[in-house]
Parts: C-alpha cells; structure tokens; sequence
C-alpha cells in the first residue's frame, strides 16, 4: 500500500509540474486579467459541479479573504454556495440553468467568469459559459483532457493533460492558488516602473 501512496503522490506531482511549464504564459495572462478586472471594479464569479464547485467556493474565498499577504478584500462570488437560489432554479427552470440564470441577475461586464469542470460537457457550465460570453465577460475554463466543448468557448483554457477526476481537481485546486498568489503580486506588490 506504501508504494501506491507514493505514486499517487508522484503522478499528481509530475502532473502539476508538466501543466505548469505548459502553462506558465497563459496562467500569467489569467492572472493579469482578474488583477484588471479587479482594478476597474469588476468581480469574479465561479462555478463547477461536485469537487469542482468546492474548488469554485475555495478559490473565491481566497480572494475575498486573502490568499498570502494582507491587502483589502477583492470581489469573488461562488455561484454554487447560495442553496435557495440554487434549488429555486433548479426546480422551477431546471440543474441546466442554476448558473446561468444567476449570471444573468449579477454578472456585468468588465467582469471575468472561471467555469470549471472535468469534464468540460456539464449542460449547466456550458449554459452558464454561453450566459457570460452573451454578457461580455471573459470566461476562463479549468478543465481536462476530455474538455475540448468547454474549452472551445473560452477567452483562456486551462486543460489538464489527464482524464482521471482526481489528478484533473488536484491541478485545479494548485492553479487557483498561484492566480490568486499572482494577482495579489500584481495588484499590491508589483514593483513600480521608473518613469
């Protein structure tokens, strides 16, 4: 049993490793377009399904509350954390749309979306994806390698080169980390350019 321990460990690792050097470009990108958004008064909103809305739920709270240094709360919203909104539409319109019909009453533009998903084929990521590209949000996608429908409608893609639920969350949950590390670098300790 040691032994598989140790390669659980060990593939997640390698994995996280491999995405991240895929990656660091367009994480950067992510990471300099919430800090914008932020900036000029917009927010983030976040969704998933299962392990992916807990994901969603965690990494908003690392923005409101703070991820690595003290600095002011930035506005992040888990559209997955509000049961009554939640169960009121799904039970008078239908699961498909419980996000989208939330982005509809709160998202703006100028804001950013992250939808994530394994899968990248849930009906209500998609729906809401649709919603938030209609409303002029940039959308950014955290899925895996079987996500290419997710994918396709995003501004920024983040796919997982792996099919295995686990491994996929493990890389998501360590993303989120460094965009929040990142924007908090760019907005309270990005060195100041001599002019």
């Amino acid at each position: 049993m040691k032994e598989k321990i140790i390669a659980a460990f060990r593939e997640s690792a390698a994995l996280k490793e491999r995405f991240a050097k895929e990656n660091a470009a367009a994480i950067e990108e992510a990471a300099r377009q919430i800090a914008e958004a932020f900036s000029q008064g917009g927010k983030l909103l976040l969704f998933g399904n299962g392990g992916s809305a807990t994901d969603a739920s965690h990494i908003a709270a690392e923005f409101v509350n703070r991820f690595s240094m003290e600095r002011p709360p930035l506005p992040a919203i888990a559209l997955n954390t509000d049961m009554a909104a939640l169960t009121a539409i799904s039970n008078d319109y239908g699961f498909q749309d419980i996000y989208a019909k939330q982005l509809k009453a709160l998202a703006s533009e100028g804001d950013i979306a992250i939808a994530i998903s394994t899968s990248g084929a849930s009906a209500n990521i998609l729906k809401a994806v649709e919603t938030a590209k209609r409303k002029k949000l940039k959308v950014i996608a955290f899925t895996g390698q079987k996500g290419a429908k997710l994918a396709s409608k995003a501004d920024i893609a983040f796919v997982v080169p792996s099919s295995e639920t686990p491994r996929i969350q493990e890389v998501h949950i360590t993303l989120g980390h460094v965009i929040c590390q990142m924007v908090e670098e760019i907005l309270f300790h990005a060195p100041r350019k001599k002019r």
